[in-house]
C-alpha cells in the first residue's frame, strides 16, 4: 500500500497494527563517477522491489524522504543536507504524525550511513517520550544490515558497504548505468582504513578520501548489482515481516 495512492478515509480504516514504512535516503556527493541522487534512487528500487512482494499488502509504505543528514559532505558542491538536530525533529515528526493518528508500528528503512545514527536516535528519544505505551513497535533497518552479499554472491571484492563503491556502483550499473560517469578502470581504490578503531572518530569526508568515494569502483558491474538489489530486498521483506508478524508484547520479533 502506497500513503500517496491512498485518501485519508483509507487511511483511517486501516488496521492501527499496519506498519508504517519511512524510506530515508539523501541527496550528497558520490564521487566523482556517481550521482548526487544515488542513495535514493538505489533505496527506491529496493522499496520497488519489496512492494513487488506479498508484503506490500500488510504495511502502509510513505514516499521516501530524500533529504538527509549529509552535513560531513559539504565540501563537494550540490550535497543537500538536514543539520543533524533538524534532521532528528523532521524523523520524529514524521512519527508522531502517525502516532496522532493512532497507529502503532513504525519503521525507519535507511539508504544512507549518515542517517542511521539520527533514525535510531530519533526512536530512542520518541521511546522515552511514549515510555508506558507497550503497544509501541519503533524500528529502523539500514538496508545493507539485512543480509550478508558476500555470503550468496561470487566475486564481490568489498566486505562491507563503502561509499560510491564496489557495491553502490555495480547496483547503480545494473539501474542506471548512464548515470555513471567515465572509465571506471581509473577509478582510484580508496581503502576503508582504521581511524580510530576499536574508537570512533568524527570525521568528514575530505579527512578520509579526496575524490570523495571509499572502497573500489573499479570492479563494480551490473551483474553483481543486479544480485546485491535481489539480496537487499529480501533482507527488507524479511524484516518487515517481523514487524508485520510482532506479537504486540515480546522485545524479540
Amino acid at each position: 500500500m502506497n500513503l500517496f495512492e491512498m485518501t485519508w478515509p483509507q487511511v483511517d480504516a486501516l488496521d492501527r497494527n499496519t506498519p508504517i514504512v519511512f524510506p530515508i535516503a539523501a541527496l550528497e556527493q558520490h564521487g566523482r563517477h556517481m550521482p548526487l541522487f544515488t542513495d535514493s534512487l538505489l533505496l527506491g528500487e529496493i522499496m520497488r522491489r519489496v512492494q513487488q512482494r506479498p508484503i506490500a499488502s500488510k504495511v502502509l509504505f510513505a514516499p521516501l524522504q530524500w533529504l538527509g543528514n549529509s552535513h560531513h559532505h559539504l565540501d563537494m558542491p550540490g550535497t543537500l543536507s538536514a543539520s543533524p538536530r533538524n534532521y532528528l525533529n523532521l524523523l520524529q515528526d514524521l512519527c508522531e504524525n502517525f502516532l496522532a493518528h493512532g497507529f502503532r508500528r513504525l519503521v525507519f528503512i535507511n539508504g544512507h550511513g549518515g542517517n542511521t545514527t539520527p533514525s535510531q536516535q530519533a526512536l530512542f528519544e520518541l521511546r522515552q517520550k511514549y515510555r508506558d505505551r507497550k503497544d509501541l513497535m519503533l524500528a529502523a533497518l539500514t538496508y545493507w544490515d539485512s543480509a550478508k552479499p558476500c555470503d550468496e554472491i561470487a566475486g564481490l571484492h568489498q566486505q562491507q558497504m563503502g561509499h560510491a563503491c564496489e557495491w553502490e556502483t555495480s547496483m547503480m550499473l545494473a539501474l542506471r548505468p548512464e548515470l555513471v560517469v567515465g572509465d571506471l578502470d581509473l577509478v582510484p581504490d580508496i581503502p576503508f582504513g582504521t581511524g580510530a578503531s576499536p574508537g570512533y572518530r568524527g570525521w568528514t569526508m575530505g579527512d578520509r578520501s579526496e575524490p570523495g568515494h571509499i572502497g573500489s569502483a573499479s570492479v563494480a558491474t551490473a551483474t553483481k548489482g543486479e544480485a546485491l538489489f535481489g539480496v537487499f530486498a529480501t533482507g527488507v521483506t524479511e524484516f518487515l515481516e517481523r514487524i508485520a508478524g510482532w506479537d504486540g508484547i515480546g522485545w524479540d520479533l
